[in-house]
């Protein structure tokens, strides 16, 4: 078996001597692990990195094995990633996330995305945003899609404003005031584009609003807890509003 991909990568762990076994997320292979002979070396392991862009060759006797890699490095941005704790933290919470997709399940336009993110998270003023999009799709991903296109009362598509915490659907202003205090608020970078930036308010509602669905339908009936990378992303995120600010 063999074949050549795509991929990021999402994770590394020694593996005896010199050898390690190398988590990526690929183009058309899904989440998929492999062993890099001489991988933990001096002279492979600095390349071998988190948030890479590679180009990986993988070759097993049968394809339920683990299997080699040979992986040759096309962006090296990990260095640029580590150097901001918010960046780190960020490529750590969306690598568990992935995580929660059966291995070697192809979800090519994640991969699309996770990339083109993974690009850009060392700009602190685009990172929430991105992420808190990453979480939305990642709902999706899993089979747990929020309807946000439409009222679930009126079925009308403007001034949607909030989200039901029991269907996950859109609520507009109108037909949600009366229970305002019972729905999640919905910035609208999460559902369209924007011409500008949104600001803190704006992303804290946008993690209140996923993080709800994300802890409720992925994460406690598989009997596990928030990552606690997402934390800790978020809270590099608020320091970096405060530096920039002062």
């Amino acid at each position: 078996m063999e074949w050549t991909d795509d991929g990021v990568i999402l994770g590394v762990r020694r593996h005896g001597e010199g050898n390690a076994i190398v988590e990526l997320l690929t183009a058309a292979h899904g989440r998929h692990l492999g062993l890099v002979r001489g991988g933990a070396s001096r002279r492979h392991a600095p390349s071998l990195q988190p948030g890479n862009a590679v180009r990986a060759t993988w070759r097993a006797r049968l394809d339920e094995h683990l299997g080699s890699y040979a992986i040759e490095v096309t962006r090296a941005r990990a260095d640029r990633l580590m150097d901001h704790a918010h960046a780190a933290f960020a490529l750590g919470h969306m690598a568990a996330l992935v995580r929660l997709l059966p291995e070697r399940d192809p979800h090519p336009e994640l991969y699309g995305l996770f990339d083109e993110m993974v690009e850009q998270l060392d700009a602190a003023s685009l990172a929430g945003m991105m992420v808190a999009r990453f979480e939305l799709v990642m709902l999706s991903e899993l089979g747990f899609g929020l309807e946000l296109d439409r009222c679930a009362a009126t079925g009308g598509r403007n001034d949607l404003l909030y989200v039901s915490p029991k269907s996950g659907r859109a609520v507009s202003a109108s037909a949600g005031e009366p229970w305002r205090g019972q729905l999640l608020d919905l910035p609208y970078f999460l559902v369209g584009e924007v011409a500008e930036l949104p600001g803190a308010k704006e992303i804290d509602a946008a993690f209140a609003l996923t993080g709800f669905f994300l802890a409720r339908r992925a994460f406690e009936p598989r009997g596990l807890s928030m990552p606690e990378t997402r934390a800790a992303f978020l809270a590099a995120l608020a320091r970096e509003r405060t530096s920039a600010r002062s």
